[in-house]
């Protein structure tokens, strides 16, 4: 099974690297955290980027949306990678942005989250530095939605600075 989920993991990861690199315009979210600080026992710094393209902003009646793709790491070797979509609401000076976004987990030596498949959902509040750089702040929650034999979940909090290229 080990073997399954090493392939898994790296199949889409290639396929994330590459919807990067063909990318017409590129932000990229960076983000350093603390995974699962609500879990004494198994809470743990995270970083990670997430990849935002501007030019799939789509209007819609839930706002403006578009895709995410990201990954993360841990401090205890736990990864997450994942895809999915973020919608977009400006409230005065500030960016609100929540997001889902399914994908795969592994615990490395971290927590167990009992299934393969996470689900991210995220709120993110960010101010414009400058036309191409925002800093801001985010929480998310990961869980597998009962998908496996129990499900602890995990709530991070995270700093975020995110930059158009």
């Amino acid at each position: 099974m080990n073997g399954i989920i090493k392939k898994t993991f790296f199949i889409y990861f290639i396929w994330i690297l590459t919807s990067l690199v063909n990318a017409n315009e590129k932000q990229f979210n960076f983000y350093v955290g603390n995974f699962d600080y609500s879990d004494e026992g198994k809470k743990s710094i995270l970083v990670g980027i997430e990849h935002q393209n501007p030019s799939l902003v789509r209007d819609s009646f839930l706002g403006e949306i578009s895709p995410v793709t990201g990954a993360f790491i841990t401090g205890d070797k736990a990864m997450y990678i994942y895809t999915g979509i973020q919608a977009k609401y400006k409230i005065g000076n500030f960016d609100f942005n929540p997001s889902f976004a399914p994908g795969l987990y592994n615990k490395g030596d971290g927590k167990d989250l009992h299934h393969i498949i996470q689900f991210k959902t995220e709120l993110q509040i960010s101010k414009n530095l400058s036309d191409s750089s925002k800093i801001g702040f985010s929480y998310n929650h990961v869980s597998n939605a009962n998908l496996g034999t129990n499900n602890p979940g995990a709530n991070s909090y995270l700093f975020n600075f995110i930059k158009k290229f």
